[in-house]
């Protein structure tokens, strides 16, 4: 399962977040996780003369892209809300790839003014069309209860339930849509 970090701002809360649900995920015996940081590919703004859905990738960095997001059986956006919306940086990994997320789930942990909300409703619908289910849990992350001068993460006890919650239905339905991908 990837944790996918869907921020490459500078000096942004994703990464906080990302190691803080991998934390909460790496004592799960029922499956492994992984941090997949979108800054770490360097993908530039989508460049492949061929659409996705064609899978015929002829730039290095997509090939890279799609080998890792290939290995996954589902997996977790961390994204923040950015004016009513996802990072472009993470609607540009998504729309880079077609057939790699087929078939698998995706669970999704947000941050913002409203707990990141109106981002998951709009990779929820991205979701669909790449044939991923999306779970119901979510994790909401509000920059003013959930971190410190809206930047040091000090999520609710609660918060830890939710994303409990989220973990489960992932790796559940990870596990159960592995048939369609055989």
């Amino acid at each position: 399962m990837a944790i996918v970090i869907g921020s490459t701002r500078p000096g942004r809360n994703g990464e906080a977040v990302g190691h803080w649900i991998h934390n909460l995920a790496a004592k799960r015996l029922d499956a492994e996780f992984e941090l997949v940081d979108l800054k770490d590919y360097d993908l530039p703004l989508l460049d492949e003369p061929m659409p996705a859905a064609l899978g015929q990738y002829s730039r290095p960095h997509t090939r890279a892209w799609a080998s890792t997001i290939a290995a996954f059986d589902a997996y977790v956006f961390v994204t923040p809300e950015y004016n009513h919306s996802i990072p472009g940086a993470l609607k540009n990994a998504i729309d880079f790839l077609y057939a790699e997320w087929n078939n698998k789930a995706a669970g999704f942990v947000s941050y913002g003014s409203n707990g990141g909300s109106r981002a998951v409703e709009q990779l929820r619908l991205v979701m669909g069309e790449l044939q991923v289910a999306d779970v119901r849990a979510q994790v909401s992350l509000s920059l003013f209860t959930d971190f410190e001068n809206f930047s040091a993460l000090t999520p609710a006890p609660e918060q830890e339930g939710a994303a409990i919650a989220m973990l489960d239905q992932v790796v559940a339905w990870g596990r159960a849509l592995r048939p369609l991908r055989a």
